[in-house]
């Protein structure tokens, strides 16, 4: 137990030096390519002071986090699975993020490209999970101690899971340090979580390792941002999120413990069936980050807050998946 908590500490301070010494020089890397962010026009007005900040900055954390991680791990299936899941999501966001900067607008790959490409990802992962890792093809409701037995429809909970997390993720991604904030407070759950079932030290030492990457991203990244994670970081984040539920067979319980990425995802899914349906806006402008920056808050507050609401909403994950395994 000791050497393993021991590996897990050393592997995540690794990553935060790792992405606190590489950062700098990236930065001023981007600046003299500029490769700079496109902001969206519909967006709001204050955020337009901030196009041509450097962007791609989920390059340096895939790094900071892959490279401790593939040194110190015993590298099993089930963790290469969740890091083979998180590279591939990253590669498919610079790939996003480099189409966005080279046309010069917000607007990266074809709709039709990104699911095809994420369905190819899912069912990497479900293969992965089920004929490697040997996991059954179950989903656990932990609230009432029960499982289902999905059979032939589990690839389908995979891609959902993937396309789902990523997808929210991105959408979290729009202010200085939420994102990676939050992504950290639900990794740091998932140390938790992976390190209590004791067979999964990989696991938590793979999530120390995106922990200690996204909090040493977030030097940079804190408001005023001087670089942004782009598409890069939150796609291959949500995919290493996505991946550790799997593996640790969480699928259902992330939606408490990413609350503030389901939060963030539902009102944009409220807004357009409202509009759509009633031709009215529930929400000042979704994501919901923005309803709140046209109501006068600050940015600063804005993020403090909501990563109070990630913190709760992972602390009792945290608590109900604890209760099941003592159950």
């Amino acid at each position: 137990m000791g050497s393993v908590s021991g590996r897990v500490l050393i592997a995540g301070t690794a990553s935060l030096l790792l992405c606190l010494f590489l950062s700098p020089q990236f930065i001023e890397f981007l600046r003299r390519r500029e490769f700079g962010q496109n902001i969206r026009e519909e967006g709001p007005e204050g955020h337009k002071t901030k196009a041509g900040t450097p962007t791609m900055g989920g390059i340096i954390i895939m790094l900071a986090f892959a490279i401790p991680f593939l040194i110190l791990s015993t590298r099993d299936w089930a963790s290469m699975g969740v890091l083979g899941g998180a590279v591939a999501c990253a590669l498919l966001g610079f790939a996003d993020d480099y189409t966005k900067i080279v046309k010069r607008r917000s607007l990266g790959l074809r709709a039709r490209t990104k699911l095809v490409l994420t369905i190819a990802i899912s069912l990497g992962l479900w293969w992965v999970a089920t004929q490697r890792a040997h996991l059954d093809e179950t989903i656990s409701l932990r609230f009432i101690d029960a499982n289902v037995d999905l059979g032939p429809l589990y690839p389908v909970l995979i891609y959902l899971v993937v396309a789902g997390t990523t997808s929210a993720v991105n959408l979290t991604d729009g202010l200085d340090g939420l994102a990676a904030g939050c992504a950290a407070i639900v990794l740091l759950a998932y140390i938790g979580i992976t390190f209590i079932t004791f067979n999964e030290s990989d696991l938590a030492l793979l999530s120390a390792c995106l922990v200690g990457a996204c909090i040493g991203f977030l030097w940079f990244n804190s408001f005023p941002a001087s670089i942004f994670m782009g598409d890069t970081g939150s796609l291959g984040i949500g995919g290493a999120i996505a991946g550790l539920a799997v593996m640790t067979n969480t699928e259902v319980l992330l939606i408490l413990l990413g609350g503030i990425f389901v939060i963030e995802a539902l009102s944009v899914l409220i807004q357009v069936f409202s509009f759509q349906t009633f031709r009215k806006r529930v929400f000042l402008m979704a994501p919901i980050h923005h309803h709140f920056e046209l109501q006068a808050w600050s940015e600063t507050k804005i993020i403090l807050r909501f990563w109070i609401v990630a913190a709760a909403c992972a602390a009792i994950a945290f608590t109900v998946f604890r209760l099941s395994i003592r159950g």
